[in-house]
């Protein structure tokens, strides 16, 4: 049975953001949306707000630099928020990979924002991303993107779930967690 989100505001008054994140082929976008879909509130792709100068640049297989990543973090934070402020809660999938674009996307916001890593290893990445035909994210970036990685610190309001397990059990386990199932109404 699906369960619905309260649309009562959390301790801090802010509306709730949960962002699923992680390097590509990760599964962001699938688990957001199921994600969302269980909670029945918005999934946002992060990935489809990207400038066309963004995708030409990571299609030719040059990662972005934070110069790249800070006009198309603010306008997601912003997307994000105008969802969120609708139903109390809203999903996104996006990297986020280091802490400052994590910050970046609070700030824009202006939400209480949850992150969640999905996490796995390299050889599994790989082999995602080698099957996918129609995403720009060529898997030569791959590297690039591990090296980036910044996992959550203790500080921040996140946790991490291990992409091996399948989608079913991983929402299950994102569902458990305080800061989404306070959220939720029988």
């Amino acid at each position: 049975m699906l369960t619905a989100v309260s649309q009562q505001p959390s301790d801090n008054g802010l509306p709730l953001g949960i962002v699923i994140m992680g390097v590509s082929g990760c599964g962001k976008t699938t688990i957001a949306r199921s994600l969302a879909r269980s909670l029945r509130v918005k999934f946002l792709d992060a990935d489809k707000f990207h400038p066309a100068s963004n995708i030409e640049k990571m299609s030719s297989g040059t990662p972005l630099t934070d110069s790249d990543r800070e006009p198309w973090l603010d306008d997601v934070g912003a997307r994000l928020a105008r969802e969120a402020q609708d139903r109390g809660i809203a999903v996104l999938a996006c990297s986020a990979l280091r802490r400052t674009y994590r910050e970046r996307l609070k700030r824009a916001s202006g939400l209480d924002l949850f992150f969640i890593l999905l996490d796995g290893s390299k050889a599994v990445l790989q082999r995602r991303v080698g099957r996918r035909t129609s995403h720009f994210m060529p898997a030569t970036l791959l590297d690039s993107q591990l090296a980036t990685l910044e996992r959550p610190d203790q500080d921040e309001r996140a946790f991490t779930v291990n992409i091996s397990q399948p989608v079913k059990k991983m929402i299950e386990e994102i569902l458990k967690a305080p800061e989404i199932k306070d959220r939720q109404s029988p």
